[in-house]
């Protein structure tokens, strides 16, 4: 994992994930699964149970990933960080809406867009000698 970057920063972020997904119910007891609105987390970022859960998922496919092997990791980081970029984008348009199930803010918005940044840059960017080497 240390001459990987795809493998470290899968392995991080998919352990933040984690603890924010496992931090975000702390916040959210008595919202509705999938509430437009929810408890703040970190006293900023929007979340509810159906987020909380989404952050959970991500989470732990970016650690197994980071754990397993470059290649895993280099695809879960560009298709997480696809993902998050299109959340980022999306979320702009739809935080007023009955469409805004993740109860997403404008601080998530940011920090999505900022994870796809990361996870893009690596997931495609990164570890490219390893690419046809490693399985």
């Amino acid at each position: 994992m240390r001459n990987s970057v795809n493998r470290l920063v899968a392995t991080i972020f998919g352990a933040v994930y984690l603890l924010v997904g496992l931090l975000g119910f702390a916040v959210t007891g008595g919202v509705d699964f999938i509430a437009n609105e929810g408890g703040l987390l970190l006293g900023i970022f929007e979340v509810n149970p159906l987020h909380n859960i989404a952050h959970l998922l991500i989470g732990a496919a970016l650690l197994i990933a980071g754990l397993s092997s470059i290649s895993a990791a280099r695809t879960v980081n560009t298709v997480v960080g696809f993902v998050y970029l299109l959340l980022g984008i999306v979320g702009f348009f739809i935080v007023d809406s009955a469409l805004n199930i993740l109860a997403l803010n404008t601080a998530d918005h940011f920090l999505h867009l900022a994870s796809a940044i990361v996870l893009l840059g690596a997931g495609l960017g990164a570890d490219k000698r390893s690419r046809t080497a490693t399985v």
